[in-house]
């Protein structure tokens, strides 16, 4: 089982749509999709930098702002099918389809240690991987990556959030951070014909 994660800065991208076919075509009974927040997290970062509320709060509209992103992402492709919570992912892949997480069970009554901007989508769709036991993580950024570059440099230049690289630290499965032109790889990947890592 793999889970992608679609990047929010693909919201308003022409290319959202191929990606979300290629999920739902090859990704069937293995692929769940995790989404961005993208343009709606922004609104959120936005409103907190104007009124200054806590950090709890933002986060469960970020996490509401990803809600947000998948249901955009349904209606684009319905044949990405909505889940909430472990059970139903499975029940979604075991039926061969292709899961779209909502993932309202991250809000949360009080703070912890997730809950401020240094745990992103990027963050969740690590822990998400981990908490299903999944085979593959892929990260789909619309940025240029060099790939060369450790999971902390990309860190340090905002390509995954501040968090990411200490959290993967010891992550059992592989983790592939691939551009949005980057199609063809990304089909690769999926049908086998391309190894871990490799461009």
């Amino acid at each position: 089982m793999w889970v992608v994660k679609i990047g929010g800065s693909l919201n308003s991208n022409p290319v959202l749509p191929a990606w979300l076919d290629l999920l739902a075509q090859c990704g069937g009974g293995r692929v769940t999709v995790v989404c961005g927040g993208g343009g709606f997290a922004d609104e959120v970062r936005r409103a907190q930098a104007h009124w200054r509320f806590d950090d709890l709060s933002a986060h469960n509209m970020a996490v509401l702002a990803m809600a947000q992103t998948a249901h955009l992402m349904h209606g684009l492709n319905p044949a990405l099918q909505l889940t909430r919570s472990k059970a139903d992912i499975r029940r979604v892949l075991q039926a061969g389809g292709t899961a779209l997480w909502l993932p309202y069970e991250l809000e949360r009554d009080q703070a912890d240690a997730n809950t401020n901007w240094e745990v992103t989508s990027d963050s969740i769709a690590l822990d998400l991987a981990r908490r299903l036991n999944a085979e593959h993580l892929v990260l789909v950024k619309s940025c240029p990556i060099n790939p060369k570059a450790s999971l902390a440099e990309l860190a340090e230049t905002g390509i995954v959030d501040p968090r990411f690289a200490l959290l993967s630290d010891g992550a059992a499965f592989p983790i592939d951070i691939v551009h949005h032109d980057e199609l063809g790889r990304m089909r690769a990947l999926l049908l086998g014909a391309l190894r871990y890592g490799e461009v």
